[in-house]
C-alpha cells in the first residue's frame, strides 16, 4: 500500500475529504520525524513507538577487494511494534 492509497482508505473510514486526510497524515509524518530526530520518543500506545538509536563507528570491508574500510557513526531510526499490533498481525 502506498500513501494514497493509505489516505483513500482513511478518507472512506473517516467519511472525510481526501484533501483533509492527505494534511493530516503530513502533518502527522512530519511531526513524528522532527520529534524523533530532536532525540525524543513518539509512542502511540496499542501501536507501537518510534525512536532513534545511534551506529558506532566501524571497520567494515569492501565486498568486491576484501580491503578494510571505515564505516562512519550514523543515527538510526528504530519502530518497535507495540503488544496489540503484534498480537492483531499474529491472529491474522
Amino acid at each position: 500500500m502506498n500513501k494514497q492509497e493509505l489516505i483513500d482508505l482513511v478518507s472512506e473510514g473517516a467519511e472525510a475529504n481526501k484533501a483533509d486526510v492527505a494534511k493530516v497524515l503530513d502533518t502527522m509524518l512530519h511531526t513524528i520525524k522532527n520529534t524523533v530526530a530532536e532525540g525524543d520518543t513518539v509512542n502511540l500506545v496499542g501501536f507501537g513507538s518510534f525512536s532513534m538509536g545511534e551506529r558506532a563507528a566501524r571497520t567494515g570491508r569492501n565486498p568486491q577487494t576484501g580491503e578494510p574500510i571505515q564505516i562512519a557513526a550514523s543515527k538510526a531510526v528504530k519502530f518497535s511494534a507495540g503488544k496489540a499490533f503484534k498480537d492483531f498481525v499474529n491472529a491474522k
